[in-house]
């Protein structure tokens, strides 16, 4: 059929199933050797320009000759989130279940779960603004205060950004080692009181569960009630760890989220469900399809007219979406919730593991006890460095020889002015062993870096 005037149909039966197994086939074969490739893509930037045509071909190519292309042009410039030696960010995970549910989902079409948690946290950022707005009136939106923590993801600023909400309005709250990072009720209640003292009306608080710089846990129970006495909007953004919470163990982190007025939970993070699939739940749906509603004339139809359907365009910011939670539907169906808390907390165990690696080598610390897959922690320097900012340099440096390997891939953030090195264990195919070549990887440049080799314990 290729290259005889035929090629691709939009829809033949026969041709999906044949290029399907070819698919398959080689997404079968990318996983299979994934472990070999290095985990960084090894291209400079725009290399992908000098090797593409000017323009598409005029006639039909083979599937094949594509792949080739994919294999040998596209690959090499690919960052490998699946790879067992990703350990830089919270995963992006995948899985044959979540593959299936990708593949079925891209026919039948529909669907409802956002996309990211960014767009959650957006669209009931607008459901809280304009529900304080109708009471105190348009003018006010000069007047409106934001809180979270300097934890917070970024996506808050954004979506105060989008929202229209002023910057300096946005407040993200110090916070520190004493708390291990979370979020104190005591700054935030301060913060509110102050606010409404000088004539601004505060009216969204957010709070994390698994923030993306260390792990922590604001506590919900208590910004709940600060945020119930105060007539605030409470988000609890649990975009990476709330998957976690799906064992008993963990869900001591989701006390409080009840008092919640929304809530989110990515499942393309660490819920073997394939990018993107972000869970949005809300209290009051009303607050939200009132802010983010439109009735458009070609869009009315009986069943929303009659309120016999949801109409989930005034839940989101697009009109339309994918069929996300089919995937999801299939994850769970597919691997049950047994096999999927054993996933995760093998994912835990590992990541306990490398922390008690960390801990028997004197020369480095932790510097936030681990609550979930993340470890935070650092590389002293030598006890001769007087240098106040020598670590921040040195764990900077560490990081660099580390990620320049190709054989791992880890990431930093900075902690109470510290820089910090980031592992994650997260990846579907990450094993005990690929924990300890990671941490021989960093053993070595240390060695390397502190010009002494490693003492053995003992």
């Amino acid at each position: 059929m290729d290259g005889k005037g035929g090629g691709l149909k939009p829809m033949d039966s026969e041709q999906l199933r044949e290029y399907g197994h070819q698919m398959v086939d080689f997404i079968a074969d990318y996983y299979k050797n994934i472990e070999n490739y290095p985990v960084l893509s090894q291209v400079e930037p725009g290399y992908l320009v000098k090797l593409l045509p000017d323009a598409a071909p005029n006639q039909p190519e083979s599937l094949q000759s594509v792949l080739d292309d994919v294999r040998s042009k596209i690959i090499p410039g690919v960052t490998h989130w699946q790879s067992p030696n990703f350990h830089a960010y919270y995963p992006a995970n995948s899985s044959v279940a979540g593959f299936l549910g990708e593949m079925l989902s891209a026919g039948p079409g529909g669907g409802v779960i956002q996309g990211t948690a960014s767009e959650a946290i957006l669209v009931v950022l607008l459901a809280a603004r304009d529900k304080t707005l109708r009471e105190a009136g348009k003018s006010a939106l000069g007047k409106l205060v934001v809180y979270g923590s300097d934890q917070t993801h970024f996506a808050l600023q954004k979506a105060c950004q989008i929202a229209g909400i002023h910057p300096e309005n946005c407040r993200l709250l110090k916070t520190d080692s004493s708390t291990n990072y979370a979020l104190p009720p005591e700054i935030v209640s301060e913060a509110i009181s102050h606010d409404i003292s000088i004539g601004l009306i505060p009216f969204f608080l957010c709070g994390t569960v698994g923030t993306t710089s260390s792990g922590t846990v604001d506590p919900l129970y208590s910004l709940a009630k600060i945020a119930k006495s105060n007539g605030i909007w409470f988000h609890v953004d649990a975009a990476y760890a709330g998957s976690a919470c799906i064992c008993p163990e963990y869900r001591k982190y989701l006390d409080g989220v009840e008092e919640a007025d929304s809530f989110n939970m990515n499942a393309h993070k660490w819920f073997l469900t394939n990018f993107d699939c972000s869970t949005l739940w809300v209290k009051d749906r009303n607050a939200l399809i009132q802010s983010l509603s439109t009735n458009s004339e070609f869009l009315k139809h009986k069943a929303s007219q009659a309120n016999l359907v949801v109409d989930y365009k005034d839940w989101q910011i697009p009109l339309g979406r994918r069929f996300r939670s089919l995937k999801l539907w299939m994850v769970l169906r597919l691997y049950g919730v047994e096999n999927l808390q054993n996933y995760l907390r093998n994912h835990i165990k590992l990541a306990r593991y490398f922390e008690e690696c960390v801990g028997q080598d004197p020369r480095f610390e932790i510097v936030a006890p681990p609550k979930f897959a993340l470890v935070c922690f650092r590389l002293l320097p030598p006890v001769d460095d007087n240098e106040a900012r020598g670590s921040n340099k040195l764990n900077q440096e560490l990081l660099e020889a580390v990620n320049s390997t190709g054989r791992v891939f880890i990431s930093h953030t900075v902690l109470s002015g510290m820089y910090i090195l980031r592992f994650v264990v997260g990846a579907p195919l990450t094993k005990r062993r690929h924990v300890d070549a990671a941490w021989k990887v960093l053993q070595d440049e240390a060695c390397t870096l502190l010009g002494s080799p490693l003492q053995e314990n003992g």
